[in-house]
């Protein structure tokens, strides 16, 4: 939806949430007023990040803007990368079917299972001695 002269997408991965803002521009990614790469460190997340915009083929024709809570850093990039996936499908629907194809638009479920009383963590159990 837009917002203003943005285009408006919200990722959600794990605990985190990336609320995107895409307008044409040069290319640049700020998340949380830093330059994305200084934000993440990993080249990996940096990697993760730009998905949408290599398979859509639009790497130098946005800049965008990310406000991210939550989570940690790979959640956050998941978060981000599904938030401007929808961001550009937002914009352009002809870039729905690869980004649905690519399973950018898809939010993914999985969630940290809850520690259970009486163990020390989700599945693992203490230590059992018989005497």
């Amino acid at each position: 939806m837009p917002v203003g002269d943005y285009n408006y997408g919200t990722g959600r991965r794990k605990n985190a949430i990336a609320r995107v803002f895409l307008k044409p521009g040069k290319g640049e990614i700020t998340v949380n007023g830093l330059p994305a790469d200084d934000y993440f460190g990993r080249d990996s997340l940096s990697l993760i990040i730009r998905q949408p915009l290599v398979v859509t083929e639009t790497s130098n024709q946005f800049d965008i803007k990310v406000t991210l809570r939550g989570g940690g850093k790979a959640g956050q990039a998941g978060a981000l990368r599904h938030g401007l996936a929808r961001a550009l499908c937002d914009l352009d629907i002809k870039y729905r079917a690869p980004l649905k194809s690519a399973g950018f638009l898809t939010r993914d479920p999985r969630m940290v299972e809850r520690k259970k009383y009486g163990q020390r963590g989700a599945r693992a159990r203490f230590q059992f001695s018989k005497r």
